[in-house]
């Protein structure tokens, strides 16, 4: 383990080696090290999400993040591939449809969609006989439209993570895989970290990316942040009958979700639950809370068989559910990337390339992410999303 480093980056997740990614591609010099207490990331965000990619935001700094994402995305296999071995993380655009029940929702959907095209996102509002063109066996009695993205998706979270580590390694990043205790700081300063086996690292930048351990961390060094560890669960199934068309990531009215896996499909819902770390997922959330909504969608899900589940954690970000980015105002070198709200994965290109735009020439130059600064809070400057899922 080094005993300095330029930059430590705390979490190894896909925010923290998109950093370490962008940093070193972009030409930073100084020694980049990541501290990751998970080796095999069985517990990380990352690879327990949802996998979606979408630009149908609406607030203007989150469409624009994730057209930059996607636009990554993109062509991600070639910008991240080790000599001849592009990183494939299987991004399939078949859209993001969100369904409303109410005139009221339809007009707030419209609301968004004027905005984002106003940042180019080729998002439609779709006529409730109009949608099954989008799935045919759709249930739509009760439904006023929805809006619809055919250039979003979802793809392989793993995959996308694999890809950032290894391209950040080939380009001098070092990954450390032991746990980090605190952060050292000094006259308002930050100063190095300190390993839970005591070890120290000097350094005179820290990037909080620890995800849903992100504010235990800030909390130790005497500066809370608004956000809590919430356990979201996604169950795969399959049904007897196959539907005709492969689904976009669908959001129902009730909030509840769902989209192709493979063959098989996979539903989740934001469901009302306690802040801690709990990575158990029960049958009964699907059969309670998911079935029934599923099966009055769409009659194929009438007859299904659930194969498996699983649960990660939401950084939720109790005061407005986004993320919170820069350098942290009662801490110099102090930064944070953390509280995405389940929106990391799908936003982390365009927060790496910001983070390291950020620390290399003292402001954003691509995108504008200073309305997610930490000050906002205390300013009551609230960035408020209202396509939360």
């Amino acid at each position: 383990m080094p005993k300095h480093s330029d930059v430590i980056i705390i979490g190894g997740g896909v925010i923290g080696s998109s950093i370490a990614y962008n940093l070193l591609n972009d030409g930073y010099t100084g020694q980049v090290t990541v501290f990751e207490k998970d080796k095999l990331y069985e517990f990380s965000s990352t690879p327990r999400s949802a996998g979606g990619v979408r630009q149908l935001f609406s607030t203007s700094v989150n469409i624009q993040i994730a057209r930059y994402s996607l636009q990554k995305y993109l062509t991600f296999p070639e910008d991240m591939a080790i000599g001849e071995e592009k990183a494939e993380i299987n991004f399939t655009q078949r859209g993001y449809l969100f369904l409303t029940s109410s005139k009221a929702g339809l007009n707030q959907l419209e609301a968004q969609m004027k905005l984002q095209t106003k940042h180019s996102v080729p998002s439609q509002l779709v006529q409730t006989t109009d949608l099954h063109t989008i799935i045919p066996e759709l249930h739509i009695d009760d439904l006023y439209g929805g809006l619809y993205c055919a250039e979003d998706g979802y793809l392989d979270p793993y995959s996308v993570m694999q890809g950032y580590i290894r391209k950040a390694k080939q380009l001098g990043a070092t990954y450390i895989y032991e746990e980090i205790d605190t952060i050292l700081y000094e006259k308002g300063t930050v100063t190095g970290v300190q390993l839970k086996n005591s070890q120290t690292c000097s350094s005179p930048i820290v990037i909080n990316c620890a995800g849903p351990w992100a504010p235990a961390i800030s909390e130790k060094i005497h500066l809370p942040i608004p956000v809590v560890p919430l356990k979201r669960q996604i169950i795969q199934f399959d049904i007897e009958k196959p539907l005709k068309k492969k689904l976009p990531l669908t959001i129902d009215p009730t909030g509840v979700y769902f989209r192709h896996e493979g063959e098989s499909l996979i539903a989740g819902y934001s469901e009302e639950t306690k802040p801690g770390i709990d990575f158990q997922w029960k049958r009964s959330f699907f059969e309670e809370q998911l079935w029934p909504t599923l099966a009055n969608r769409i009659n194929n899900f009438e007859r299904a068989k659930v194969v498996r589940g699983w649960a990660g954690l939401y950084s939720y970000n109790l005061k407005d559910q986004n993320a919170i980015i820069g350098e942290h105002p009662s801490l110099s070198g102090y930064y944070l990337a953390c509280g995405f709200s389940g929106h990391g994965m799908q936003q982390a290109p365009a927060v790496g390339k910001g983070i390291a735009e950020l620390m290399m020439t003292g402001a954003y130059r691509t995108l504008d992410l200073s309305a997610l600064k930490f000050e906002r809070f205390a300013l009551n400057e609230l960035v408020v999303e209202d396509a939360i899922v």
